[in-house]
């Protein structure tokens, strides 16, 4: 954690070097020399390859700590723990045992599959065991940004509806005697359903047959990379076919804040534009979501008072922010282009993320087994939709 906040300290002093560079550089119109320009954005670049380096090292951290804890329970003088809580279905110790032996025996026995029947899912697949999908929803959270900041809910079948108020009633003034008129809330309704987002990993025989090989952490890593990936760029651009609805799709997605005067370029004064067209209320819990190249371009930009409107963080876990605001980046967010919608600045918890039953796995034998492989077909089923269009607003550039 120290290598972290150097290179954090480091970082927040490269950025303040360049932007005085910049700053000493400015002719009288305000311009920089072409040379001088070349100059700012390698030191600019530095500051983003150290922000990536800190992400990086961020997650291995997290990664350290899951992967040292210990695999057994050392032996103590209550081997019942009978003063203990006791795990029952998905979560017990004998459900966990047999879900990876199968996942490591091409015919395990039979008692193994009596253990597995109460995590049977529809599809001849087998439910993860309740601690390696705490795991995997952890290491979600790592890979997918977009889960921090939603709201995410649990379902079991069928579509879930949402209430929603549409229209709030209102008090009105009333002279002596005079009726009270009817002002009632106009309530409505959305629903979220679940689509299915799947991945075949291989493993070779060998490596499967390895008992150093750890199977549990490279599948749940591998299937939080692959899932988590889809997911985020669906919450962000999804056309809610077949899969959940983005933030920043035309329809169902958030409002239109502001409409840029550029195509390709944004200004200070359509950032602070953008942050006071959200209502108040949103305001209290808001954050930008925007691409990295987005952030390239604003990163220059001042207010009024000449102060730069991105600052980098010094907190390790914390995100930089751009008017004392947090800016969390995606490659998936919308890049500078005509007519894009580029930054989206909101309440996330507004947007719901369903996930319904379980993660399942699928152990294939025999597809792959010329080749001396072992295919494992994981899946989820999950959607997502902003269930309040207002509490996110987006920059939209000039078409």
């Amino acid at each position: 954690m120290n290598k972290i906040l150097e290179l954090r300290e480091k970082r927040a002093k490269l950025w303040e070097s360049a932007k005085a560079f910049l700053d000493a550089r400015r002719d009288d119109k305000g311009l920089v020399s072409a040379e001088d320009t070349a100059t700012y954005e390698r030191m600019e670049q530095d500051v983003v390859d150290l922000g990536k380096e800190i992400d990086r090292l961020e997650k291995q951290a997290v990664l350290d700590l899951e992967l040292s804890k210990p695999t057994s329970t050392p032996l103590s003088n209550k081997p019942n723990n009978s003063m203990g809580e006791t795990k029952e279905g998905r979560a017990s110790d004998e459900y966990k045992k047999a879900f990876w032996n199968v996942m490591r025996t091409k015919n395990p026995k039979s008692d193994v599959f009596n253990s597995l029947s109460i995590g049977d899912d529809t599809e001849g697949g087998y439910l993860v065991p309740d601690e390696f999908e705490r795991t995997l929803i952890q290491t979600l959270e790592e890979e997918n940004i977009f889960r921090k900041l939603a709201k995410v809910i649990q379902t079991s079948s069928g579509d879930k509806k949402i209430p929603v108020v549409v229209t709030k009633g209102t008090a009105s003034w009333l002279d002596e005697g005079e009726e009270y008129e009817e002002s009632d809330s106009v309530f409505g309704q959305t629903s979220i359903g679940a689509y299915k987002l799947g991945t075949m990993i291989k493993v070779s025989d060998e490596l499967l047959n390895d008992s150093i090989f750890n199977i549990e952490s490279y599948i749940s890593t591998e299937f939080a990379r692959r899932i988590g990936a889809k997911e985020e760029e669906a919450f962000l651009v999804g056309d809610g076919i077949g899969k959940p609805t983005g933030i920043f799709n035309s329809t169902g997605g958030a409002e239109l804040g502001i409409t840029a005067g550029s195509a390709t370029a944004i200004t200070a004064d359509e950032i602070i534009d953008l942050v006071y067209s959200l209502k108040a209320p949103y305001r209290k819990n808001a954050s930008f979501i925007m691409n990295d190249a987005t952030i390239k371009a604003i990163r220059k930009l001042k207010d009024g008072q000449g102060q730069y409107l991105w600052q980098p963080s010094l907190t390790a876990g914390t995100p930089d922010t751009l008017l004392n605001r947090p800016v969390y980046t995606s490659a998936y967010a919308p890049i500078l282009e005509a007519g894009a919608k580029t930054i989206a600045f909101g309440d996330f918890g507004y947007y719901w993320i369903a996930d319904r039953q379980g993660r399942s796995f699928k152990r294939l034998n025999e597809l792959f087994a010329t080749s001396g492989q072992v295919g494992f077909l994981g899946s989820q089923r999950v959607d997502g939709k902003l269930i309040l269009p207002e509490a996110i607003k987006v920059l939209q550039q000039k078409a």
